[in-house]
């Protein structure tokens, strides 16, 4: 089973195709676009083909941060919702050590979301810890920023 790195407009369509599974607000175009504005700050995409058809994606950044060092930080995974647990999702995670251990990288994180517990329990399975919570803010038409409270004297 090889793995590409996707680099041109007709792999980002195959992959788009999958990776709006998983990011269900954007449609094939606005997804593509998306992508592209990432690649330019270093955001890869790497996936499986079968049939034509992407099967198995994973999006990721290499950076360095005070907290974590030079890390390989996984935005994106997904495996088609009609090929899961049949080993593809293992085959990309293990693509994706060894190419953050190449590229030097000191740790891999990924977050997923709270309710996510077969992905939880692959993770677990393939090494990962549970290190943190993760917190946001998502801004809904709501100011995210207040000014802090009146000191009292």
């Amino acid at each position: 089973m090889e793995i590409r790195i996707a680099e041109v407009d007709a792999d980002l369509e195959i992959v788009g195709s999958l990776l709006i599974q998983l990011r269900t607000s954007y449609d094939l175009r606005t997804i593509i676009s998306q992508i592209k504005a990432q690649q330019k700050r270093g955001y890869t995409v790497a996936y499986i083909k079968d049939d034509g058809q992407a099967i198995c994606a994973a999006g990721f950044v290499i950076e360095t941060r005070l907290a974590w060092g030079k890390h390989m930080y996984i935005e994106d995974l997904i495996t088609n919702e009609h090929r899961r647990s049949s080993g593809l999702g293992k085959v990309m995670l293990d693509w994706l050590k060894s190419y953050a251990q190449k590229n030097d990288c000191e740790q891999i994180h990924l977050d997923s979301s709270v309710q996510n517990f077969s992905a939880h329990r692959f993770y677990l399975r393939e090494g990962f810890n549970i290190a943190s919570h993760h917190f946001s803010i998502v801004n809904g038409n709501r100011q995210i920023y207040t000014s802090p409270p009146e000191a009292k004297s």
